[in-house]
């Protein structure tokens, strides 16, 4: 894929009024931008109003409680220290398991999906912008702390990092982005004390108030921390993203996909391609593996309120984990309700089918195919959550397209981050992390001043979630295990799946909006997919299939 740059206005620029309402278009498309509330047929405007509460009210109550509440250390504004534990402790938690067939599958995928990850020399090119000092030299064992037998074969040529016995005098001199590099490296090389030390000075020098280096480094050095006490899966489990107190405000993850575009223009780009696969239906049934808050549901039915004519039947079946981590208070019945009232009032033949069940768990019987119905497959930032054969001998997220397959869709679409956090080792996916996540930061930092608590409750809710589990969690406890666009496209090519350009229509839509945030924000299409991205970095990526 070519890389997507642009010139580098101000940030001031940048900033656009419109934020959480931009305005439908005009477009022959008929895809509307505009998000409405729940009980009103009405734009929905966020203000700071409930997030001036306290942060950790919108926390689930989590069995280790202390791990997601600051120490008395805490002077810079670190949202969350874990527990300081021993080496020896640690060591206890390593994985054993050095089974064959973990590196059969190894050679396997790099085989079947060109597995091309990321290493240190590739990281520091000219499109990531990061680069090591030039003192930091000198070959780093690769013994990850608690790294899997696949995860930590390749990583031998790929780290380069400082010389072990550097004095920690010379680390304050240099800036949160250095001294969180050094940590990860003498982390790789299963250096607690150093890493620990590094971790301590670091939180004295970032904030999450800060400007955008600052404030990713809050987060990292706080998923650095929970590696180092092995306690990633717990503070993952206890950022959960709940609804605030007001039924008609956006939740954390909504304002998320409104202040930064790219995550909005890939639910977008989705729904033109569904649009566009409705011309001639009278009845069309969609499959979410991953309704989420079903706000992209919000935007498709006013699009299809305003299609010529007599818009179809729409009947959506909603998937959704009763036990994940990433669902708001009510779940799926409270989803259905609000979309079937939207529907209504716009005149749109709807009907909603919960299936409550692990996506790994369902079968097709369960999401009640009929006859005569075109049928549609939404994944949307979902499948990265399904383990794949780098994890278990069973592989989930393989198994589920060929499922979907087997239904004979008339469309599927996906969306997703476009970052490789799943195959990679710790230290390269560290830098991965940091590059893609440094993108996203300096994003908000264009579209929400710093001291905004939506930004602050975004970034502490969603985005430090995802970090904490990259950084701090391997194995099954890793969660958040993204794919770069080419993955995805061998996983759907092998699946049977051939690519569907998105229409002019769309692309064209798309281009229009983007043009209201902000011209730093970019996008490109790429082999038939769409990929939305900010300066030169790419972060989502959606594309249709058949």
């Amino acid at each position: 894929m070519s890389s997507i740059r642009s010139a580098e206005p101000s940030i001031t620029a940048c900033r656009n009024t419109k934020l959480y309402s931009v305005q439908g278009s005009s477009d022959s498309s008929g895809l509307s931008t505009q998000m409405f509330g729940a009980d009103k047929h009405k734009p929905v405007y966020v203000t700071d109003s409930y997030s001036r509460e306290s942060y950790e009210k919108y926390f689930d109550e989590s069995p280790l409680e202390e791990l997601t509440h600051p120490s008395s250390s805490e002077v810079s504004g670190s949202p969350f220290h874990p527990q300081d534990v021993s080496s020896d402790q640690l060591r206890d938690t390593l994985d054993a398991d050095t089974d064959k067939m973990k590196l059969m599958l190894e050679e396997l995928e790099r085989d079947l999906l060109a597995d091309n990850d990321v290493g240190v020399e590739d990281m520091f090119g000219a499109g990531l912008n990061m680069e090591i000092d030039g003192e930091w030299s000198g070959p780093i064992r690769t013994e990850s702390i608690h790294e899997s037998p696949k995860e930590s074969s390749s990583s031998d040529s790929n780290l380069s990092s400082i010389s072990g016995h550097q004095e920690l005098s010379h680390v304050s001199s240099r800036t949160p982005k250095q001294m969180l590099i050094e940590c990860a490296a003498v982390l790789a090389e299963g250096n607690i004390e150093v890493a620990s030390a590094t971790i301590d000075e670091l939180r004295q020098l970032v904030s999450i108030q800060g400007d955008p280096p600052q404030r990713i480094a809050a987060y990292m050095v706080e998923g650095l921390a929970a590696r180092v006490a092995a306690s990633g899966k717990y503070l993952y489990k206890a950022l959960k993203c709940k609804e605030p107190p007001s039924s008609d405000r956006l939740a954390a993850m909504q304002i998320l996909f409104e202040v930064c575009p790219c995550f909005k223009f890939g639910f977008m780009a989705a729904n033109g391609a569904i649009i566009e696969a409705f011309k001639d239906e009278k009845r069309v049934h969609i499959v979410d593996f991953d309704i989420n808050q079903g706000s992209q549901y919000i935007t498709l039915i006013q699009s299809i309120s305003k299609l010529p004519g007599k818009p179809p039947h729409l009947r959506l079946t909603g998937v959704d984990d009763p036990e994940s981590v990433q669902r708001l208070n009510g779940g799926l019945e409270i989803i259905g309700l609000r979309l079937e009232k939207l529907a209504e009032l716009l005149g749109v033949s709807f009907e909603f089918h919960a299936v409550a069940s692990r996506t790994s768990l369902v079968t097709p019987s369960m999401l009640d195919c009929r006859p005569g119905e075109a049928l549609v497959v939404n994944f949307a930032f979902q499948l990265h959550h399904m383990p794949d054969e780098s994890v278990s001998t069973i592989n989930q997220r393989d198994q589920l397209l060929q499922m979907v397959k087997s239904l004979n869709p008339k469309l599927v679409t996906v969306v997703e981050q476009d970052v490789n956090t799943n195959t990679s080792p710790f230290f390269p996916r560290f830098m991965e992390a940091y590059s893609y996540y440094s993108a996203v930061f300096e994003s908000l930092d264009a579209t929400l001043p710093r001291e905004s608590q939506d930004r602050m409750n975004v970034e502490r809710q969603c985005l430090a979630r995802d970090i904490v589990n990259i950084v701090a969690c391997e194995g099954e406890e890793r969660i958040e295990r993204y794919e770069v666009a080419g993955k995805w496209r061998a996983r759907m090519t092998m699946a049977g799946f051939t690519s569907c350009p998105m229409s002019p229509n769309v692309i064209d839509m798309i281009r229009k909006l983007i043009s209201e945030y902000c011209d730093r924000y970019m996008l490109q299409d790429d082999l038939g997919a769409l990929h939305f991205g900010w300066e030169g970095k790419s972060l989502i990526v959606a594309s249709a299939w058949r």
